[in-house]
């Protein structure tokens, strides 16, 4: 079965038809096959094409396919009122599966296409999506359940957590998703929540926004993820503990819990014995946190296991996400003070 690719439009797979029919009418063998698989007919017309083409890409006829695609182009164009009248015309749109797509084969609810659009998929960058908020709206007023889909590996407010989106957060929030609610033992965070997700990922904005909806951090490196270890720092803290909070402090940029745990005595240019994680190279794109490290005495010639010092990941990153400012500003704090081979 072949997949739908991620930009994939109604006009690119009625040309696919075209071509297929084209080629079986002059003679090609494997078109002719292609076609026949789905239709018996000497004479192969363009519905019979379509047929084919449907059936290849795993669905049972032409108008599903259409729809399928008519569907993610509408989300992908952040489309909220071209949304409520697909609903309006086709209900089921609003929780049916999107399948048969190369970046999601294993299917996706189209409230959780919703929580993750900040990747994209086909240029492979992150982005902000203004009005993806809207979109969920829809699709909780249309019956998309807040929870997810039964059986799912994960919420959609977890998914909107690792993907970075506070407004779609909040509106998931809103609506009554369980800021407690954990995701299944497998994935990047295992049997983590909401919060849990967005500290690993290095999402601030929704580590504040679930805050502030009343999750709890589980321990102390979720704790310094949110801005604050009060109650849990103290001499018995575990060391390496202690370390993992300090990575996740300088990822979202927590300035007073940086100065706290480095103050109690954890090495600031310490490797987290379990995840590899680094205080500076977690922070990359957070000006501040690098510059309140260096200031603590960070070593910033200090090379990864690949032999990489953190301006080149730096660079790196900068490239991947080119939105974001913060990567030029640490590019332009690190230059001048890295060592040249």
């Amino acid at each position: 079965m072949a997949f739908l690719l991620p930009r994939a439009t109604l006009d690119q797979l009625r040309r696919q038809a075209s071509e297929l029919l084209r080629a079986c009418r002059a003679g090609d063998t494997a078109a002719r096959a292609r076609i026949r698989a789905v239709a018996t007919t000497e004479d192969p017309t363009p519905d019979t094409a379509r047929l084919a083409l449907a059936r290849e890409y795993g669905f049972d006829d032409w108008p599903q396919l259409e729809a399928e695609v008519g569907r993610r182009a509408v989300l992908d164009a952040v489309d909220v009122d071209a949304l409520v009248t697909l609903i309006r015309n086709d209900p089921a749109q609003a929780t049916a599966p999107m399948r048969h797509w190369c970046d999601h084969p294993l299917s996706a609810a189209p409230l959780s296409y919703v929580a993750m659009m900040r990747y994209d998929t086909a240029d492979e960058v992150w982005r902000d999506v203004p009005g993806a908020d809207g979109l969920a709206r829809v699709l909780l007023a249309a019956g998309a359940p807040v929870g997810g889909e039964p059986g799912g590996t994960e919420t959609p407010l977890i998914t909107a957590a690792s993907y970075g989106d506070p407004a779609v957060a909040r509106v998931l929030i809103d609506a009554g998703a369980d800021v407690h609610a954990v995701a299944a033992g497998q994935g990047a965070v295992p049997g983590g929540t909401a919060l849990d997700h967005a500290a690993v990922f290095g999402m601030t904005r929704v580590v504040d926004v679930l805050v502030a909806a009343g999750a709890r951090p589980a321990g102390i490196a979720m704790a310094a993820a949110a801005g604050d270890v009060g109650g849990w720092l103290d001499e018995d803290t575990d060391p390496a503990d202690r370390i993992r909070a300090l990575v996740m402090a300088a990822r979202h940029e927590r300035l007073p819990v940086i100065d706290r745990l480095v103050e109690a005595g954890t090495p600031v240019d310490a490797v987290g014995e379990r995840w590899g994680g680094h205080p500076l190279r977690d922070a990359l794109s957070r000006p501040a946190a690098v510059r309140r490290l260096l200031d603590h005495g960070a070593d910033p010639n200090l090379r990864d296991g690949d032999g990489r010092t953190p301006l080149e990941l730096c660079r790196s990153e900068r490239a991947r996400r080119p939105g974001e400012p913060g990567y030029a500003e640490v590019e332009a704090i690190l230059a001048p003070i890295t060592d040249r081979l």
